[in-house]
């Protein structure tokens, strides 16, 4: 089961609100979603949970770029959510756009008639290509630390309890719960 809520921080303090993620499709479409809900540039939190395997927060303030923490690259991989979160460069790639490339031009050491290894193919973290990913946290582990949740207290939070943590750090439990 997933739960998804923007929270966005008003000259009264925190509003909290059920959120549908069918639309969104990229980390752009997420960020603007954000961007709709703020006022002014007041900061504005995605927070996406797995039922008990994972949970990601985005930081979006502004234009400036979302700031994003993951507490379990591989567990969200497995899964369209997930999937959005994890950028190449949250999790230090280069971004594979010249992949198809070599293959066009036959330069990957398969020209004597090796296999041509199936990119599409999906390693055991459900990753297709064979990126492994880490099995645990990623990103800003930092991103609410002007909220009272440092980094330690946000990397020892349990996907079951994270979002009621960060709610009660913001101050907005009830609102959150009133939404979930």
């Amino acid at each position: 089961m997933y739960f998804a809520a923007l929270l966005a921080r008003t000259e009264d303090g925190w509003e909290a609100s059920d959120t549908e993620l069918d639309e969104v499709e990229t980390l752009t479409d997420l960020a603007d979603l954000a961007r709709e809900a703020a006022e002014d540039d007041e900061p504005v939190l995605v927070c996406i949970e797995q039922e008990g395997a994972w949970f990601g927060v985005v930081r979006v303030e502004g234009e400036d770029d979302p700031r994003i923490f993951v507490s379990d690259a591989a567990a969200a991989a497995r899964n369209s959510y997930g999937e959005i979160l994890l950028t190449d460069e949250l999790l230090g790639r280069e971004p594979d756009d010249g992949k198809d490339l070599d293959l066009l031009v036959d330069l990957d050491g398969t020209e004597d008639g090796e296999p041509v290894p199936d990119d599409d193919e999906e390693d055991e973290d459900g990753v297709a290509g064979g990126d492994a990913l880490p099995a645990g946290p990623v990103g800003d582990a930092g991103l609410l630390a002007d909220f009272g949740l440092d980094e330690k207290a946000l990397l020892s939070l349990t996907p079951e309890d994270a979002l009621s943590e960060i709610a009660e750090a913001l101050g907005c439990t009830d609102m959150l719960e009133a939404v979930r």
